[in-house]
This record gives C-alpha cells, structure tokens and sequence, in this order.
C-alpha cells in the first residue's frame, strides 16, 4: 500500500497553521512541510472579513506546499467560538435477529437513534461521539460487536455550532480550491496531540488558551463528556496591558512574549523599569507581570466554573492539561496549581515524525492534533476497504468454488 498524504489547517484568531504528513502503511503521520501566517479577518476564531481570512488560508497554505512541494487538494480543518454548544444524548434500539448478536448496522442504528435530536435550523451537527454503550442494561461496554442481547443503549457527546459561522469558514477554504475532508471541533483535536490514554480515563480537563478562544474539553472513563468555549484568551491579556501600561497593541503583545509572567521574581528586579527596544517603551516589570496575572487568575476561575460538576476533584483527578500559545507564559502551571488545588501541567505535542521540531510547542496542540484526528480516520477508512475487499474475494472465492 503507498503512502497518502494529508493535510490539517488551524485557522486561528493570532495565526493560520497549515500542516502536511504523509501517512505511512501502518498509520503514522510525519510531518513534510509546515506553513504558517499572520491570521487576519479572524476574531474569537469567527471569521469577520472573508477577503482577508482567506488571504491569511491562502498564505498558510502556500508556504505549506512550498516546503513539501505536494499540492493540497484537501484538508481537515479545526473550528471553534462562542456558537458552539454540546449536549448529552441517549439512543436506545432493539436487537430483532434470530441470533441477538450486535453487528456494525446496530451500532449504525444506534447512533441514528441518539442523533435524532431536534436540532434548530440555524445549527449544524458537528460530531456524534460514542461515550459508551450499555448492552441489556449492563452499562460501560466499550465496544458492543458480537456480544448477545435484546437491546443496545448508547451515550453520546452531540456537538452543533452556528450554521452561519460554518458556512464562513468553509467558504473561505473552499474558495482557495481546496476540499474539506472534516471539520473538527478544536479541543477534541487537541486532546489528540496533548493527552494521554491514562488521563483520559481517570478523568482531565484540557484547556486550550489561544489568542482568541479558551477551548475546553473535559474527559472520563476515556471518553469525551464535556466541550465548551470561553470567548477570552491571549488576546484579552494583551488589550489589558495596552490600556493598562499605555502601550500600541503590538509593543503589548511583544512585551508578553518577551517577559510576561504570572509569577513574577521578585527578588533581584528591583529596578522600576524593563526598557524593552521595541519603540523605546519602558514599563514596570511587576506592573506587567501583575496585570497578566490577574487576567488568567480568572481564566483559571472560568475554567473551573465550566466543569459541569462541582465535584471537580472526584471529576477530574488527573486535574488540568493547559495548551495552546497563551500556556506558555512563565509560572502557568505553578498558578494553575495554587488556585485550582489541583495537579496542572502545560502540554506540547511531542514524537512527531518528519519535519517537527518548530511544532513541539503548546502554540501549535491543535494543528498537531487535526493532523492526527485524520491519520485515524485514514486507518478507518483504509480498514474499511481492506475489509470490503476481502468479503469480496471471499465472494468469489466461494462462486468459483461453487460453479467449479
């Protein structure tokens, strides 16, 4: 079998990533070729000027195809904002075979009946997740194929976000000439590349900072149970300093970067000012520090208050995985654990193959985790024609034996 490639763009509020990788026989992705631009036309990861956001998708992309010298044709793309809404849905059925053995259309059917919720004409479905199926009332079953049974119940995760909000993206995209092979919500993308199987199963909340978006996605029993996105990020950070300390947006945002952090050494900075060389602006060290600490003190608070239950450390007892670019400030885990009283680590993408080094960094969670969401999907499909294709050589097989 030959190697196929895909291709995963993050359109984000601060940046578009676009990355290629081959994906090997076994399923692997390695990385070929890396793009990245300035995102302009976003705001809080909606598209607000398609004009410019398909420019900042063309430029991304560009650079891509550059350095991997593939064309891309299409892509998995990630999607986020304040329209996005998740709920938990039941699906019940009946196992009327002869035989009662749950086959892949009960789990069809299964999931039809969970989907069958009513949803508003200006929603669109994004994703149907299977948290766990319950076989004759006995609940947890992972995987229901070929167990007995008169009835089969699944769980599901429903996720549906603004039709409007969907449809300005993927014009964007598609007026570029290339194809949408999903769209996947942003935290499920980057638990892919953040997470670990063992965090999800004794339960964790990953929480992406970006520059427009917090995107939350919190797991149990290895399986998704909540989503949800908080309209304040890095780019609220940045618009206190500017207004707080009297600074241009873009000296702000350099100055975080460059020495923000939210838990600032005191000790040994005792001078009144930090001149940073961008324009010749000098601000109090602690000035800006005590700023961007006040802001993700209640980002951290916010977070929490999206837990949907107040348990949270019998919840989530493998505690809080921050990502996403806004993470890496200075002290983000020590703070995490001071507010939340609960253990917090700062997450990258790590063991990537190919061209990767410039994605080992919590900026990039999300593009990592697209790439890997449609590895996955590859492996299915791939498994898929695999199996198709040796029913039917069975198929013949038996004719030819049959009609000698």
């Amino acid at each position: 079998m030959k190697s196929r490639s895909i291709t995963a763009i993050d359109v984000g509020t601060t940046k578009v990533c676009t990355i290629i990788a081959d994906i090997n026989e076994v399923g692997t992705p390695r990385v070929v070729g890396v793009g990245i631009s300035p995102s302009v036309g976003l705001h809080k990861g909606l598209v607000v000027n398609i004009n410019e956001a398909r420019e900042s998708i063309r430029e991304s992309v560009r650079k891509a195809e550059q350095a991997s010298n593939y064309k891309v044709e299409s892509a998995y793309v990630g999607v986020t904002g304040r329209h996005v809404s998740s709920l938990n849905s039941r699906g019940v059925v009946a196992i009327t075979r002869n035989d009662r053995v749950v086959r892949t259309d009960d789990l069809k059917r299964v999931l039809a009946s969970a989907q069958s919720i009513k949803v508003p004409s200006d929603r669109k479905l994004l994703h149907v997740i299977p948290r766990s199926y319950a076989v004759d009332g006995q609940a947890g079953v992972k995987n229901p194929i070929g167990m007995h049974g008169f009835r089969l119940d699944v769980e599901t995760h429903v996720i549906t976000a603004a039709v409007t909000s969907i449809q300005n993206l993927v014009k964007c995209i598609r007026s570029i000439g290339i194809d949408i092979e999903d769209l996947v919500l942003e935290p499920l993308a980057s638990s892919e590349a953040i997470l670990t199987p063992d965090e999800k199963e004794v339960g964790v909340v990953l929480a992406d900072i970006g520059g427009g978006t917090t995107d939350i996605a919190v797991f149990k029993d290895g399986s998704i149970w909540h989503t949800s996105i908080l309209p304040v990020a890095g780019y609220q950070l940045t618009r206190d300093i500017s207004i707080g300390l009297g600074l241009p947006f873009d000296v702000a945002e350099e100055m975080k970067k460059r020495y923000g952090s939210v838990m600032p050494v005191y000790e040994g900075r005792t001078e009144d000012t930090t001149a940073i060389s961008q324009d010749g602006h000098g601000v109090s060290y602690q000035d800006l520090c005590d700023i961007i600490r006040a802001r993700v003190e209640e980002i951290l608070k916010l977070i929490l208050l999206e837990l949907p239950n107040s348990e949270y450390e019998t919840l989530v007892p493998a505690g809080l995985v921050l990502t996403g670019g806004s993470s890496n400030l200075a002290g983000m885990a020590t703070l995490g654990r001071d507010i939340l009283r609960l253990p917090v680590r700062v997450g990258a993408p790590a063991n990537m193959e190919g061209i990767a080094d410039v994605l080992c960094d919590p900026a990039y969670a999300t593009g990592v985790g697209l790439l890997m969401w449609g590895a996955k999907n590859e492996r299915k499909q791939t498994w898929t024609r695999w199996n198709l294709g040796s029913a039917i050589r069975r198929l013949a097989f038996r004719l030819k034996s049959l009609f000698g």
